[in-house]
């Protein structure tokens, strides 16, 4: 191993994440030649990410798109890319030809495409949040281990120097124990707190509504569920914390080691308030607490999330000076707060800022990315360091915290979350909650 290699290996360990330092990029693949790519999602956030890669020189060689309405656009702009409705069948045909694997579906079918991909040995770049469920972040973190691939979720604020340099602050002790932190999203900015439509219209020709379905409970077709609205549907979204929680959450559980406390197996309390929840959509607002144990040589803590127009108490918002953003992140010490604006935490203050107007941060002790899909292509080729937010050592426990607090709006009450054995302390009715039923031909 190269020293270079070595010493940027070790800062990540410094962080608590464990780099993969064997994926199955690094056996025979030629550093210059170009990957081959599909990708599961072609229109929207898909066609966005194909654009990405396509522009980073990479080869796009099949697209696959249950609605051709919105991967139109897509398949006109890459012609010599094979077309696909179901990404089963565009496996089975291709695996040969693919190196890579982009999933960009919405978050029921974030797992099923991801954990075939993975099994025929594909590296795979998946959406946030990872997954629709605990059980699924659990089985997608142990078939990544299995199958030995390159993996990264795409909440690309972990790329930024920003974000990690916050990381670096926090870790370094300036703002001495941290026992609260409070963070808030402008989202939804879908309908939620709705019940289900009445009225069966008709499939338009364009979309294949049984394979859009996957494995969700089957439910006639409406236009309430899709594009993009489907966020706010329980059996196909993840509400306003799953949507924006992988990124609004990222710099207070990295730094913070939160992750951890799954990883180990550490017991994790949960309380939701919010507007109601019917169980066909999530809620119109809620506010979620966490009691976090120690954890990673760390004390306890409680972080709470905010969203629907909730926003932390004036007492702790006190200390940002001007307009409050509809996003962002307070993560409150004995010593001072840092303050991070918006939903990605690419910039931080630390305040009061009298206090550290002559502030100099520490040392670098991570390292910086070339750019948060560059940083999947490097490693890809055996190029690189493993992704900071991959499924093993990050993204699969990152989204668990997510999924837990979607569980604890639903279920109601106090959850005690028993990560070592995965379940609800005292709480059968979970089961479903933290792993979903599958319909046939759907299962992981």
């Amino acid at each position: 191993m190269k020293r270079r290699t070595f010493l940027r290996n070790a800062a990540l360990g410094s962080v608590g994440l464990l780099v993969l330092r064997n994926p199955k990029s690094v056996w025979g693949y030629q550093a210059n030649n170009k990957l081959n790519m599909a990708f599961v999602g072609a229109g929207g956030q898909g066609g966005g990410l194909v654009n990405v890669f396509a522009g980073m020189g990479e080869n796009i060689v099949a697209l696959c798109d249950v609605d051709d309405r919105r991967a139109s656009g897509t398949f006109q702009k890459f012609p010599a890319a094979r077309r696909y409705k179901d990404f089963r069948k565009m496996l089975d045909e291709l695996h040969g030809q693919i190196d890579a694997v982009v999933v960009a579906t919405p978050d029921h079918t974030h797992a099923v495409a991801s954990i075939a991909a993975m099994k025929l040995g594909k590296h795979v770049y998946c959406e946030k949040p990872l997954t629709w469920c605990i059980g699924e972040a659990r089985a997608m973190r142990k078939v990544a281990i299995n199958q030995k691939v390159v993996t990264q979720m795409g909440n690309q604020g972990t790329a930024s120097d920003g974000l990690r340099q916050a990381v670096e602050i926090v870790r370094a002790g300036v703002l001495g124990q941290v026992r609260e932190v409070h963070v808030w999203s402008n989202r939804p900015i879908w309908p939620q707190g709705v019940d289900r439509p009445k009225e069966t219209p008709p499939v338009p020709s364009e979309l294949d509504w049984d394979l859009w379905l996957g494995p969700a409970p089957y439910r006639p077709y409406h236009p309430a569920y899709l594009p993009f609205v489907w966020r706010g549907w329980c059996d196909f979204g993840t509400g306003a914390l799953g949507d924006m929680g992988c990124h609004t959450l990222n710099l207070p559980v990295m730094a913070l080691k939160l992750h951890r406390a799954v990883a180990e197996g550490k017991t994790i309390v949960v309380e939701a308030e919010h507007s109601g929840c019917n169980g066909e959509s999530y809620p119109k607002w809620s506010i979620v607490r966490y009691h976090f144990p120690a954890r990673a040589g760390m004390a306890p803590l409680t972080l709470v999330w905010y969203d629907g127009g909730k926003k932390p108490p004036q007492e702790v918002l006190s200390l940002i000076s001007g307009e409050v953003p509809g996003s962002g992140c307070l993560i409150v010490g004995e010593k001072g707060t840092l303050y991070a604006p918006g939903d990605y935490a690419t910039s931080w203050q630390l305040l009061p800022a009298d206090q550290f107007r002559d502030f100099q941060p520490p040392a670098p002790f991570l390292p910086r990315s070339p750019g948060h899909h560059r940083e999947f292509v490097l490693a890809c080729k055996g190029e690189s360091i493993t992704p900071m937010s991959n499924f093993v050592d990050y993204a699969a426990y990152l989204t668990e915290i997510v999924a837990l607090g979607n569980l604890a709006i639903r279920l109601g009450g106090r959850v005690e979350w028993d990560a070592a054995a995965m379940k609800v302390r005292g709480r059968p009715e979970a089961e479903p909650l933290v792993q979903r039923p599958y319909r046939k031909g759907w299962a992981l």
